[in-house]
């Protein structure tokens, strides 16, 4: 995320003599606490030999600083150019004050009064001095699994109130020792006011256990550790990474939350864990000890790499190698069928001790770390739930006792055009603000009901939550409202009203009316919800409305239908739907999602083509089942309408052959993209070379004959609908003449693409759009986003994609809440 900038300190007070004594008041908000701020203002104010003090409260850090005129203002020039790496100063505002005399600076004790308006930061990864520690054999922090300083370690999954001191994250319970007491309270330490400061003597304590036969975790045998200083201590790591090496799957906890863990290469125990968590075939994500073992099994990108290795540590999808040893030699189950591998780096002393140090034994280097949860569950924060709810799925348990006050996911991302997307936004980015365009009244967006996020927003502040899920059970509903406090809590919004979707079923709606309070409920359609989140993000304003391309699988539509292949002239305030792909039946519901192959089927019912014995959806439906879809579809049984572009995909998927049954969500669009980019004209990877940070270009529209869609307008007031039966025409065709299946999906992309560009044409042409808003999760496809992002830029257009919030759902309450906020501010 894209640090805002400070704002302009006031001139400098004037004064006849330049070297009179002068005592200002300096305030700075942002995330300014937990980062060593106040250490950074102690050490520049000793520098500049200036006297007074700094404290933390609610609304950020305050100092007053007393000194020559000169050497003030030099102070108030410093604070915001020179502060400490992780924070990000979103204001600076001083006033002057009477001067008081004296001679020494210092830190008082934090204040709990006032407003809350400081930004707590995320968790941030293990930094390098740290590391360097905990790789010492002389330090006396070798080998301690949560070693910190004010650069790293543990924020927003700790904090239980503000401001951000000890006493209010979960380290309270942890006094510290005299020698962290020591470096907590030295202004030249590192440590110097780091409350998650611990060590092997006063720290948070690691224990292994093992699951006995009847499923009860016990107490694993202890072993002394390698090289630990001091006395013989038990190593449950050391014993954790023999027992990986070994094939056993474990739960380890994490900074948010538990992951499930197993030795990437071993194909039984990456099977095994599949099976008990009944994953089907969605990828795991794998953790690799470092840089090297990541250049091994995918292509890097400059940006690629800078993205794995910066502090935030997202687990990355990258482009998948099959050229190496150790590309051949990872798991078949870790990703079936995946283009992409999705790789993170240790993030945590625990991780790094987990894969190993130099003068460890040989382990694993490659780790499965999934959620540790059960499918469609929050991901598990509590010790004793651990031990109960992942019994099933593990051999033993990696704990600690130092407890997560929320949970956080990890974030998932990719490079796009060289910018970072994000399609999960959680640890490491969660609570980072997103600066708003204008201001809004303090209100709650409660999302989706798929890859749920919230957001709280007031002023010029929207805060999202981390990833919560999908609420379809009450583990989530539970997990949604225990975040949805404490970020309350940590912001100070109170909301005065709340905004959910428009589809009457939502649990998330459902959850925004029984806790309204009397408070008003604001209802937003999904699409426009989508598109407005993209255009907060980029900071447009409110004047002039976009063309926005909304394209998803699923959303509630003005008329009752399935919406998901939306063209919308849209702002803030509302929108006009201009097209859309035409609608065709969705056969047996959700049953449809699961099986592509009803949507091929449905398509091509759609488009008076024959469902012909020798294509792969009808070999795929059993004939019972092909009888009573042709029934259904006939009479209209239980068959909703649906312009989904998610749906079309699969459609195609189905069509080609590539998947008739989806077993994780957007299973068939993923491999429809794969194959793709096998079209590329020198191959898959020609491209992936180690300074590329694009995906490859989609083929010219030119090069695809009869690849297009019909567009009509039914009535004059009626919005266009573009018509795939052409293009389902120029498939049959090809699959006739044996084309290959690559160049026909790469057809397909470079014809929605093309759709794209004639529509925003039309909308220019009738309506003076100059921009075209892209977001919905198909704009997850790398191959597709870049496609429409270059061909409109060529045609002269302003392209807006999303940067700072995922496309998909997991983006949707930012649109929520700056559509309701700005509809009752005007209102």
């Amino acid at each position: 995320m894209t640090a805002p900038l400070p704002a302009p300190l006031p001139a400098p007070l004037t004064a006849p003599d330049t070297g009179a004594v002068e005592r200002r008041r300096v305030t700075v908000r942002g995330v300014v606490q937990g980062v060593g701020f106040r250490p950074f203002v102690f050490g520049l104010a000793h520098e500049l030999r200036l006297s007074g003090y700094v404290t933390n409260t609610g609304e950020g850090v305050v100092t007053e600083v007393e000194g020559e005129r000169d050497t003030v203002a030099s102070f108030c020039d410093r604070i915001a150019a020179d502060a400490p790496p992780l924070a990000v100063v979103e204001s600076v505002s001083h006033e002057p004050l009477v001067a008081q005399g004296g001679s020494a600076f210092h830190i008082q004790p934090s204040r709990a009064d006032g407003p809350r308006r400081t930004l707590v930061p995320p968790d941030t990864a293990t930094c390098a001095d740290c590391l360097a520690e905990l790789t010492d054999p002389a330090d006396r922090r070798h080998r301690h699994p949560f070693i910190t300083c004010t650069h790293c370690g543990p924020r927003f999954t700790i904090v239980t109130g503000l401001p951000y001191d000890r006493a209010n994250t979960t380290m309270a319970a942890f006094p510290m020792c005299p020698r962290c007491e020591r470096e907590y309270t030295d202004p030249a330490d590192r440590r110097f006011h780091a409350q998650p400061v611990a060590c092997h003597d006063c720290g948070p304590t690691l224990r292994l256990l093992l699951a006995n036969p009847n499923g009860r975790p016990q107490a694993a045998p202890t072993a002394p550790a390698p090289t630990a200083p001091g006395p013989t201590a038990p190593d449950p790591v050391a014993q954790a990474r023999r027992l990986l090496a070994d094939g056993a799957i474990l739960a380890v906890k994490g900074l948010g939350g538990y992951h499930l863990a197993c030795d990437a290469t071993n194909t039984d125990s990456v099977a095994a864990l599949r099976a008990r968590k009944a994953r089907g075939d969605k990828p795991f994500a794998v953790m690799a000890a470092d840089l090297t073992a990541v250049a091994e099994l995918v292509h890097l990108s400059d940006a690629e790499r800078a993205l794995l290795t910066g502090n935030r540590r997202p687990i990355v999808l990258l482009n998948r190698r099959h050229d190496s040893a150790a590309a051949n030699a990872l798991a078949d189950a870790v990703a079936p069928g995946s283009p992409d591998l999705g790789v993170m780096l240790p993030y945590t002393p625990l991780h790094h001790l987990l894969l190993g140090l130099a003068d460890d034994p040989p382990g694993p280097r490659l780790l499965v770390m999934t959620s540790g949860n059960l499918g469609g569950e929050p991901i598990v924060t509590d010790d004793a739930e651990a031990l109960t709810r992942l019994a099933p799925l593990v051999d033993g348990w990696l704990t600690h006792d130092r407890p997560i006050h929320v949970p956080c996911d990890d974030s998932v991302a990719r490079i796009l055009d060289g910018e970072e997307l994000l399609v999960r936004r959680s640890r490491g980015y969660a609570p980072l603000p997103v600066p708003l365009p204008f201001p809004v009244t303090p209100a709650l967006a409660v999302g989706g009901d798929l890859k749920n996020t919230f957001c709280l927003g007031q002023g010029r502040h929207a805060w999202l939550s981390a990833h919560i899920g999908d609420m379809d059970d009450i583990a989530t509903l539970a997990a949604f409202d225990r975040a949805e406090t404490q970020l309350e809590s940590i912001t100070g919004v109170t909301p005065a009203l709340l905004a959910a979707d428009r589809h009457p079923g939502y649990r998330s709606g459902g959850w925004a009316r029984r806790n309204a309070a009397g408070r008003p409920v604001r209802a937003v359609q999904h699409h426009h919800a989508h598109i407005a989140a993209v255009l907060a993000e980029n900071g447009h304003d409110h004047r002039d409305p976009v063309l926005g391309v909304a394209f998803d699988g699923t959303g509630y539509g003005d008329d009752g239908a399935v919406w998901g292949g939306e063209f919308l002239l849209a702002d803030y305030d509302g929108y006009q739907r201009l097209a859309h792909l035409a609608y065709v039946p969705l056969p047996g519901g959700d049953a449809a999602v699961h099986r592509p192959y009803r949507m091929a089927l449905a398509h091509l019912h759609a488009a008076n083509l024959p469902w012909s014995g020798a294509l792969p959806c009808v070999a795929a439906c059993e004939h019972d089942e092909l009888a009573v879809m042709a029934r259904q579809l006939e009479r209209g049984l239980n068959c909703v309408p649906t312009s989904s572009m998610g749906r079309l995909f699969d459609a195609v998927s189905s069509l080609v052959g590539l998947c008739q049954h989806a077993r994780y969500e957007a299973q068939a669009a993923i491999e429809l993209e794969a194959a793709a980019r096998l079209h590329h004209p020198t191959g898959p990877d020609a491209d992936r070379g180690p300074d590329a940070d694009r995906a490859p270009d989609a083929p010219h529209p030119t090069d695809s004959p009869g690849y297009a869609f019909g567009l009509t307008a039914p009535q004059p007031d009626q919005p266009m609908r573009l018509d795939p039966a052409p293009l389902f025409e120029a498939i049959l065709a090809d699959l006739r003449a044996a084309a290959p299946t690559a160049l026909i999906a790469a057809r397909f992309h470079a014809a929605v693409a093309a759709a794209v560009r004639q529509v925003a044409a039309l909308a220019r042409q009738r309506h003076g759009v100059s921009t075209v808003a892209l977001s919905g999760g198909v704009f997850a496809n790398t191959l597709l986003a870049h496609a429409c992002a270059h061909g409109l830029r060529t045609d002269g257009f302003t392209v807006l994609r999303h940067r700072l919030v995922p496309p998909n759902d997991g983006g949707l309450a930012l649109g929520q809440l700056v559509v309701a906020a700005r509809a009752r501010a005007a209102g």
